[in-house]
């Protein structure tokens, strides 16, 4: 069962990395629509995984309390093992995958503010950003 539960997870975490690759993707083509539309399909990913971790925690749990006296290499076996490392593997990936998308995001957002604030200067009126009043660029008529 524990194999089953890690070889789900895994799955899940690779298709995270492929959903974030093509944010990525999508960032530096200025996609953004596409990221957007992948939000709800990512968030399940996570509740999924989340879940099988869970399981997973589950499933080691139930091993070590039936043998207190063995260490976690000698509970699991050798598929079991490999399959353990292959999820810290996929999970790092994972991280470093967020990272760069992360800087991205960041990038991309200070850009887009600091062109509305030339385009439209603000100021603070307490906690509240406002338009300048000196702002001249962009004018109503009636």
């Amino acid at each position: 069962m524990l194999s089953h539960h890690l070889q789900s997870a895994l799955k899940d975490l690779r298709d995270l990395i492929a959903i974030s690759q093509k944010d990525i993707d999508d960032i530096q083509q200025a996609a953004h629509d596409n990221q957007f539309e992948r939000l709800s399909i990512k968030e399940e990913y996570l509740k999924s995984f989340e879940s099988k971790k869970a399981m997973i925690d589950h499933e080691i749990s139930k091993k070590m309390s039936a043998n207190p006296q063995k260490g976690l290499n000698e509970l699991l076996n050798e598929v079991e093992h490999k399959e353990l490392e292959n999820l810290k593997f996929e999970l790092s990936a994972l991280r470093d995958i967020n990272q760069r998308y992360a800087k991205m995001v960041l990038s991309v957002g200070s850009f887009y503010n600091s062109l509305l604030e030339r385009v439209v200067p603000t100021e603070m009126q307490g906690y509240k950003k406002v338009a300048s009043s000196d702002s001249t660029f962009l004018k109503v008529r009636a």
